[in-house]
């Protein structure tokens, strides 16, 4: 396990110096280690766990340390917080292996100066029996902000527009890994086959009550190696995500736009509800984007899919008109943040720019939509600037849109009151991302 620790300790470094993204430069990291299946999970539930609770390790840190936080060498921090994080966090790991296991680490990476107030502050915590202190739970946004590792302003943002317990929810579902879904390509197969094929390559998987043609899968390690995967029988797709599709319910034959397309999960689902008849114009700004979708398309035999590079808020290229239209706007991304802990720290989460650009693409995409076809505007952020807010300054200064009320299933229920043609999706009401979907029509 010390190389476990050790490659650990190399991928936060670079997360921190470089901006790497977690899960990328975690695998690239364990393909180069070559450690084995436990070591490399033992590695995955290190960074990942460091990702999930540093605001709670730094605040450990800061009740134990003379130094100030701002003046401990980064490398010295990056150690600090993987041994706290399995003292405090990790029952199965014996403290005094996270404490030699620490000073070890800091003695390889030439830190012998470190080492001392390494041990010295793990040793501390130790005696205190390995208990946070965490700050008075009077003062919500810090207690919130200590006990859950999210930053005041999220916290503060939470509380504010969906109360106390829904963001109590939103902040319980930050931690941890959250589930893998798939949807069944029906072009080619049915839950119950895949189901089966999944079993063949010893990857266990269960149908999902809604929606339809979903399943949650274990973890898969590589996809790309998966019978099921090379032959087109599905594609990892959340199932908020889903939702887009389900809400636009594009029919066969329809014309459908779908604006900010790329990764293309979204566009293949409606290609499938579409049952592979009729024509989708997927469009993104970046060309290396559309050819990921033009290969995923081929792989899932889908061939009514037609890409175009543009810009979503500018009109440069004109569009047909459509039937439906996908608005999947580029977001903030907060509820996405258990997939991506480390967005949570970047100090531009809240951009009112981003809303800005977001009610462009919203603007700009709605001129090509028929009379009595239906728009769905959706994100997978948590913030009503994005999300609620826009939607009502588009409807309120376009007198020839309006809401289409949405007929929600037993196993969606709104967290707070909103409008009836809009639902914000949370992770702790809905098996899945925060999401937020609104339908809207031209009359």
């Amino acid at each position: 396990m010390a190389n476990s620790r050790k490659t650990a300790f190399k991928v936060l470094l670079k997360i921190e110096q470089d901006g790497a993204y977690s899960n990328i430069a975690l695998n690239n990291a364990v393909k180069e280690s070559e450690l084995s299946p436990l070591d490399a999970a033992f590695t995955s539930a290190l960074v990942y766990g460091v990702l999930e609770r540093k605001i709670t390790l730094d605040y450990i840190i800061k009740q134990y340390s003379k130094i100030p936080l701002r003046k401990i060498e980064l490398k010295t921090k990056i150690i600090l917080r993987l041994g706290l994080l399995q003292m405090a966090f990790m029952d199965k790991i014996p403290e005094s292996a996270a404490v030699n296991e620490s000073v070890k680490l800091a003695k390889q990476q030439k830190l012998q100066k470190s080492s001392g107030f390494i041990n010295a502050i793990l040793r501390s915590f130790a005696r205190d029996n390995c208990k946070i202190k965490y700050p008075d739970s009077n003062n919500k946004a810090e207690y919130y902000s200590v006990k859950y590792s999210c930053p005041q302003m999220l916290v503060k943002l939470w509380i504010n527009s969906y109360g106390e317990d829904n963001a109590r929810g939103i902040l319980e579902n930050l931690s941890g890994r959250p589930n893998i879904y798939a949807r069944v390509n029906t072009l080619k197969t049915n839950t119950d086959e895949l189901i089966t094929v999944l079993a063949d390559d010893k990857v266990k998987a269960e149908k999902v009550d809604f929606p339809s043609n979903a399943v949650k899968i274990a973890d898969t390690g590589s996809i790309e190696r998966l019978k099921a995967y090379r032959g087109g029988l599905l594609h990892i797709q959340d199932l908020s995500s889903q939702l887009c599709a389900y809400f636009l319910s594009a029919e066969k034959g329809q014309t459908v736009l779908d604006i900010c397309s790329a990764p293309g999960g979204k566009t293949f689902t409606i290609a499938e509800y579409m049952q592979n008849s009729g024509k989708i114009t997927a469009c993104d700004m970046y060309k290396h984007k559309l050819k990921l979708i033009e290969k995923g398309a081929k792989r899932l035999g889908i061939n009514i899919i037609e890409t175009c590079l543009r810009d979503g808020a500018s009109a440069d290229k004109e569009l047909p008109s459509a039937d439906r239209i996908l608005c999947d706007v580029p977001c903030s991304g907060l509820g996405v943040l258990s997939r991506k802990p480390e967005i949570r720290y970047k100090d531009d989460l809240i951009d009112t720019d981003l809303a800005d650009i977001q009610y462009k693409i919203l603007c700009e995409s709605a001129k090509y939509l028929k009379k009595g076809g239906k728009l769905v505007y959706s994100t997978c952020t948590l913030n009503p600037q994005e999300n609620n807010i826009n939607t009502a300054k588009f409807l309120a200064e376009h007198n020839d849109f309006e809401g289409v009320e949405l007929e929600l299933p037993p196993e969606l229920k709104r967290a707070f009151d909103e409008k009836p043609y809009e639902i914000t999706l949370m992770p702790h009401t809905f098996d899945g991302d925060g999401f937020y979907i609104a339908v809207l029509t031209r009359r």
